[in-house]
């Protein structure tokens, strides 16, 4: 067998069929119904076709046989003489549907069945060679039978002398051909033999039935596993119709494709015909098994079926799917160019491979069938065809006709651009796209959001909750978490700042002690004074003078206290008002927009408006009253001079602490003016007296501030301890949002798991990423890194840092969090703090700068969700360009099965070497073809012919003329047409090659096409 299709140069034989021409441009490999094994009237053996008009009858039923058939290989027992006839009827206009006419030698092996039968094969022969049946008879004549003393070859001639040999009685030629037939058994290694001539390599191939009545199928016997597996690694072709065979010889079954090559030699394509032998069978196997070959009605569409049997031979009612036709373009038309030498072109709805010396108008057709599609994303670059050629191009178009029977138009100028680019109807895998999202400067927004749109879309409409694209999605999935990060933030932003506050006012403690011990010194130092100016006899008064004064001081704490309460009082009201005039109405909008999906109505929302539960206003109006009448009635009011300074403002019998200030402040006075003897001495002893008085005020304020600060400590436990679990919260919002993000990528997770080759190397990771560098360099910027310290000069703080807290930063649980960055607190915050750029004795710019501070060491802004493809194991944002580029193919063909639009791709090799290619990409491409049209641009040879391209159009620019584009023409065909793989193989390097190769398993010669 010769896959290039190369003839002999004999003389002609009797008969020749119809062979189809290939046109210089058609359509590529597509799908037709092929008959390889049916009977004729006249067969030798079981011969049921009955009446003067049987052949009219059996060409009628292959003419309307439906699906219709293209391609009949005629079936008899060591003969051809039906065949013969059937090529003479098509030569007589007969079969015109039927392109292909072939010879089906069937004959039986000298192997038994466990049924009782013998196995049979086929000798599938290609009629392409004029003298085919010359060559035919020939090989076997060298066919022999040994019996009754004789040995007998398979001729016409000898098997009637085998049948009369075997039944003395027989008086009939045809009987004896009948019976000698049935006789005759050939023997497997005679047959193996023989068919290693040179013409039978390039011609025939060799079919054996797969049942356990009269197949291989029915070789069980232990003794005979060897001889089975021998005869069907021998053949090229199983007949049979089951799916489980076909699964079998596919690899899908108990042994994989590896296996199938080191036992039979490779996969084998399975193919059924009717066996007709009466009329109610012809063209009608049963249960509508209908053989399927993908290709142009020649035999060398059966040959590339022999290469490729998973996509180019199928068994059943209709052929295999492809895409939709709402998606598949059917023609092309450049109209208004007279640059283009082929206007129209027809294009296949699987993989379309377009190849060409660089400068012929390859890339040009694919921007021209993208702009056609709307496929650009935006304005073509600078670098494209269309824009290139953009002042050549006026009055050109391109009109795009759809398999669904659409057309639509498109300038190729861009004069129509406003108007385009609205909706893609391919996707456009052009050049300057892929080097923009593969760029060697990093992982772009662009390729990260092809990412996340296919994670999108392996989700089911109903799992996607009415979201629209992934970042919509995630949003909706994660949004509470994210919320409860934020307030949890928040929260540790003012938990740190009032631990700072307290740490400082501990601090406080020991100076407020010896502020307290030295105003006690100077106000007892103010009384021995004021002591010293009592005139004699006045002792009982002054101690009157203290007890009141005292007193006086517990009232104005009283007022104090009655102040400030009413502050807060009034701060309280105004901040109700605020809550229901602006923030109650804002949080209700906020929550409104974030759960719009809710379904509530406008009444219904009324009620989530904030408000307090209680009766506030009259609350706050009561305690407001009384906060300012107890000041009132504390203050007092000063009453009336006695007449008589001896007589006392207040009975000595009162109760002081009933007394309002105004009176106290009365009595006060008068005993000062008392216990003096003379004015200037009555004068200090006032001014000592108002001393004591003022510094027995702050003494009171002291002693206020000294137990809030000694409080401090107990509060900073609490505080802290609240803080951490603050901290933690915020990383369980976190952990929450990672398994969200872990439940997105959850369906393509799982196809992955489940995959082969390839797609094994794909992995998507979610992690947490702590940017150390950033949340060093806000920790610097807020210290005076001049001091000295452990943290004096830049980069300590990220060294301890990546130690000390990134790996639970990364990696740990909420809990090992808190822990570390307890650890990193108690070990370093003191050293922290000691490179503070404000001094501490500065409180004010003191206390902002530790809130700043506090706020950085709590703070997660620094903390990230890192969401990210692997390949092979490594980040993809650690990858070279090129393999993220084979990342980008992986996405396109492999993942998004959810878009079934054509997929447009110019020079998917570029930056990967030949085994990448091979490796990575073919399988890739095999599957995209089978739901997608793909159409790509390519200057590599395996991308064409392992992928088993089915239309290989060809592009040649003729001379370019200065000022004008070069004339471009295309041919176009599928691989089974001599002319399209000598292009491959002229054009592609390694293209003969790659043939070669792919061929090998067949154990043929291969010319060079």
């Amino acid at each position: 067998m010769n896959v290039s299709g190369t003839q002999s140069a004999q003389e002609p034989a009797k008969y020749t069929p119809d062979v189809q021409k290939t046109e210089r441009f058609d359509s590529g490999s597509r799908w037709h119904r092929w008959e390889p094994h049916v009977h004729a009237p006249g067969t030798i053996i079981n011969d049921q076709f009955k009446g003067p008009d049987a052949w009219d009858r059996y060409l009628i039923a292959l003419e309307t046989s439906t699906p219709r058939i293209r391609a009949i290989g005629v079936t008899d027992y060591y003969d051809t003489e039906t065949y013969e006839r059937v090529c003479g009827a098509k030569q007589a206009g007969r079969l015109t549907d039927c392109s292909l006419v072939f010879p089906n030698i069937e004959m039986r092996l000298n192997v038994g069945t466990v049924k009782g039968k013998w196995v049979n094969v086929h000798l599938i022969v290609s009629p392409d060679d004029p003298e085919h049946l010359l060559q035919l008879h020939r090989l076997l004549a060298r066919l022999t039978f040994a019996a009754y003393g004789d040995k007998f070859s398979c001729t016409r001639e000898d098997l009637k002398r085998l049948g009369r040999a075997h039944d003395a009685f027989l008086t009939t030629a045809s009987a004896a051909l009948q019976c000698g037939a049935q006789q005759f058994k050939v023997s497997f290694d005679q047959l193996k033999e023989t068919l290693q001539s040179d013409w039978a390599q390039e011609n025939v191939l060799v079919a054996v039935a797969g049942s356990e009545t009269d197949g291989a199928g029915g070789v069980r016997d232990a003794a005979d596993a060897a001889l089975r597996q021998e005869i069907e690694r021998f053949a090229h072709v199983i007949f049979a119709s089951s799916a489980a065979q076909r699964e079998f010889w596919l690899g899908q079954r108990s042994a994989d494709e590896e296996t199938l090559r080191v036992r039979y030699g490779g996969l084998k394509p399975c193919l059924h015909g009717s066996d007709a032998h009466d009329d109610t069978a012809v063209g009608a196997p049963e249960g509508d098994r209908y053989s399927w070959v993908k290709g142009a009605i020649q035999f060398d569409a059966l040959r590339q079926a022999c290469i490729d049997p998973a996509g180019r031979a199928y068994v059943g009612p209709q052929s295999p799917a492809a895409a939709a036709a709402s998606n598949v373009i059917s023609r092309v038309e450049i109209r208004g160019a007279d640059w283009v030498s082929t206007p129209t072109i027809a294009l296949n709805p699987g993989l379309i491979a377009i190849i060409g010396a660089r400068g012929s108008g390859k890339t040009a057709l694919a921007d021209v069938i993208a702009l056609g599609c709307e496929a650009f994303l935006e304005p073509p670059s600078p670098g494209s065809f269309l824009s290139r050629a953009r002042d050549l191009l006026q009055g050109a178009s391109v009109s795009l006709h759809w398999a669904c029977g659409q057309a639509n138009e498109r300038a190729l100028d861009g004069s129509e651009q406003d108007e385009s680019f609205q909706y893609p109807r391919a996707r456009y895998l052009s050049q300057q796209f892929v080097e923009e999202l593969c760029s060697a400067h990093g992982v772009t927004d662009a390729l990260m959001h092809e990412i996340q749109r296919v994670i999108f879309v392996a989700h089911s409409l109903s799992d996607r909750g009415g979201a629209v694209d992934f970042d919509e999605l995630l949003e909706l999935k994660a949004s509470r978490f994210r919320t409860n990060r934020r307030r949890e933030e928040e929260a540790l932003a003012n938990l740190s700042e009032s631990i700072g506050i307290e740490l400082e006012k501990q601090k406080l403690v020991e100076g407020l002690k010896k502020q307290l011990e030295e105003k006690k010194k100077l106000v007892a130092g103010y009384q021995r004074d004021r002591e010293k100016l009592v005139a004699k006899g006045s002792e009982v008064r002054v101690l009157r003078l203290e007890a009141l004064t005292k007193e006086a001081e517990k009232v104005r704490g009283c007022l104090r206290f009655f102040a400030r309460e009413e502050q807060s009082l009034l701060g309280l009201r105004d901040e109700v008002g605020n809550v229901r005039t602006n923030q109650a109405p804002e949080a209700l909008r906020q929550m409104r927009a974030r759960y719009k999906t809710t379904g509530l109505v406008e009444e219904e929302w009324s009620s989530f408006l904030l408000d307090y539960k209680g009766d506030v206003d009259s609350a706050l109006n009561q305690h407001l009253a009384k906060a300012r009448k107890g000041a009132q009635d504390w203050r007092g009011v000063p009453p009336s001079a006695p007449a008589n300074a001896l007589t006392p403002v207040i009975p000595d019998e009162a109760k002081l602490d009933r007394q309002p200030l105004a009176v106290l402040e009365a009595e006060i006075a008068r005993l000062e003016k008392l216990v003096s003897i003379d004015r200037d001495t009555s004068q200090k002893f006032a001014a000592l007296s108002k001393r004591i008085a003022e510094e027995g005020t702050a003494i009171s304020r002291l002693e206020e501030r000294l137990v809030d600060c000694e409080g401090a400590k107990a509060r900073i436990n609490v505080l802290v301890q609240e803080r951490e679990a603050s901290y933690g919260r915020v990383f369980d919002a976190i952990t929450s949002e990672q398994q969200v993000l872990l439940s997105l990528y959850q369906p393509l997770r799982g196809r992955l798991d489940t995959a082969k080759e390839t797609l094994q190397k794909l992995s998507f990771s979610v992690g947490r990423e702590a940017d150390i560098e950033r949340w060093a360099a806000d920790g610097e910027s807020l210290l005076d890194l001049r001091q000295r310290g452990p943290f004096k000069g830049r980069g300590t703080l990220a060294q301890v840092a990546e130690s000390m807290l990134k790996p639970d930063w990364e990696g740990g649980l909420p809990e090992a969090v808190v822990d570390s960055m307890s650890r990193f607190r108690t070990d370093h915050q003191d050293a922290l703090l000691e490179h503070s750029p404000v001094p501490r004795t500065d409180q004010a710019d003191y206390r902002t700068w530790l809130k700043t501070f506090a706020k950085w060491l709590y703070g997660t802004k620094h903390i990230s969700i890192r969401y990210s493809i692997d390949y092979d194991g490594v980040d993809i944002r650690k990858l070279s360009p090129g393999t993220r580029g084979i990342v980008l193919l992986l996405l396109y063909l492999a993942l998004d099965d959810a878009d079934d639009r054509p997929l447009i791709i110019d020079q998917p090799e570029e930056n990967l070497d030949p085994k990448s290619i091979f490796d990575e990409l073919v399988g890739l491409f095999v599957a995209a073809k089978q739901h997608r049209q793909v159409i790509m641009v390519t200057h590599n040879a395996n991308l064409v012919v392992n992928t088993d391209a089915d239309q290989i159009i060809v592009a040649t620019a003729g001379p370019h003329a200065p000022g004008a584009l070069p004339p471009i023409t295309y041919i176009s065909g599928g691989l089974e047409s001599h002319h399209i793989r000598k292009a491959v193989c002229d054009i592609l390097e390694g293209g003969e090659r790659a043939f070669r190769e792919r061929a090998r398993r067949l154990r043929v010669r291969l010319e060079r096409p």
